[in-house]
């Protein structure tokens, strides 16, 4: 018996590895390809809900949490795509865009970068930071402060809750 004729099925795609990382772990790897940049990470005794009201408050806690930022105004929000103008406690400016979604926020300018993670641990959360300024023309931030910043920003979060 013969078998019947079947066209040539076109190729498949590899099947290409998948890793879900929590938005911590992501921000880890986001900040790997940033020269200059270091993540702050460390554990909050609060559960996730009342840590990311308080991170993902973009224009009320989430200017008290960042050391070097005076406040953050939201100009416009479509879905988890965000557009703000920031101001550093020195007068400085920057519009900011990015991504804000429940446990991550990531926001970026020519100059700036910030970003915020937090994951629910146990009965505690996990939190990250990472920021800077940029330098102008590279894929860097200036590392001067960037460790101070993120263990300043860990200590308001910890002191609010």
């Amino acid at each position: 018996m013969t078998q019947p004729h079947r066209p040539p099925q076109p190729p498949q795609p590899p099947r290409w590895p998948r890793a879900d990382l929590d938005p911590v772990r992501r921000l880890h790897a986001l900040a790997s390809g940033i020269g200059g940049a270091h993540v702050t990470e460390g554990c909050v005794d609060a559960p996730y809900a009342r840590v990311w009201a308080l991170l993902g408050d973009l224009e009320g806690e989430f200017g008290r949490i960042t050391p070097d930022m005076r406040g953050l105004r939201v100009l416009r929000r479509d879905g988890e795509r965000v557009e703000a103008l920031a101001i550093s406690k020195y007068g400085m400016r920057a519009r900011l865009r990015g991504v804000h979604r429940p446990g991550w926020c990531w926001l970026q300018s020519r100059f700036l970068l910030v970003g915020v993670a937090a994951a629910p641990d146990g009965d505690g959360t996990r939190v990250a930071f990472t920021g800077g300024v940029r330098v102008p023309g590279r894929a860097a931030l200036v590392p001067l402060g960037v460790r101070v910043e993120g263990r300043r920003s860990l200590e308001r979060l910890t002191a609010l809750l």
